[in-house]
């Protein structure tokens, strides 16, 4: 009679494929659930329309010009942040932060309505010139706006902006924004847009002086010369200074007849 055994794979060979499984699964994990380097970036926190690590700021501060409401997160829908600019306005919901060295992803969702089509639109961007995600116009549903920012091996200080409008560009209509984060990555994937370089773009901000520098301290001089010839030129010329030994004093006119009429 033929005896059969029940072969049971051992507890060493099956022990490895589930370790592998469980170190890819974590990594998954928090290659999704990446650190958001902002303070309150899903909009949970506030009181009436104002929002913890979040402040208002525009180029226009008139009374009416813009309106800045917080929608908190309700029936499984995240918080939001509204402006609302009546007039032509650079409006913002900002929050200032200290970056290390390294590469950041900046993003939020957005959406618009009645947004002038001339003018920069809803965007993500930071307070340095020129540092913007693409920009919505118009009528649009959510889109997720990003980009991408290096920073030099000092860190940096930055003001992180949920915008309507830019410099420059002032414009008017309703932007929302949700879910705004910035995560430290690697480097931008090949072909990324909107890319900056956080110490390149406020190098060029500054303006060089025109010239060589011998021809500033040539400047300088002439300008130094021409200074003190105004000085010489406007200062009181001083009074001669009289000898009475050198003054003829010419006697009274009864003492010249006398002297004629002796002679």
């Amino acid at each position: 009679m033929m005896e059969f055994s029940l072969i049971r794979p051992s507890a060493k060979s099956s022990f490895w494929p589930l370790l592998v499984a469980l170190i890819l699964l974590g990594a998954a994990r928090r290659c999704y659930a990446a650190e958001n380097l902002l303070h309150n970036g899903n909009f949970s926190v506030g009181s009436g329309d104002s929002v913890d690590g979040w402040r208002t700021e525009a180029w226009v501060q008139d009374e009416g010009t813009t309106d800045y409401h917080w929608i908190p997160p309700a029936t499984g829908k995240p918080g939001e942040l509204e402006l609302f600019s009546h007039r032509d306005n650079d409006a913002r919901w900002q929050q200032p932060l200290s970056l290390a060295s390294g590469w950041y992803y900046i993003s939020a969702d957005a959406r618009t309505h009645g947004v002038q089509n001339f003018a920069t639109g809803a965007n993500v961007s930071v307070l340095d010139g020129g540092i913007v995600s693409e920009d919505l116009k118009g009528d649009t549903d959510w889109h997720r706006l990003g980009l991408y920012l290096k920073i030099g091996p000092q860190g940096a200080d930055v003001d992180v902006c949920l915008r309507l409008g830019g410099y420059g560009n002032l414009t008017r209509g309703q932007a929302f924004f949700r879910d705004a984060r910035i995560e430290k990555v690697g480097e931008p994937p090949p072909g990324a847009e909107h890319v900056f370089d956080l110490a390149a773009v406020r190098k060029a901000q500054i303006t060089p002086p025109i010239g060589r520098p011998w021809t500033l301290f040539v400047t300088i001089l002439f300008l130094g010369l021409l200074g003190a010839l105004g000085w010489w030129l406007m200062a009181e010329p001083v009074p001669a200074r009289v000898t009475a030994s050198r003054v003829a004093v010419a006697p009274p006119p009864g003492k010249r007849r006398k002297r004629a009429r002796a002679r």
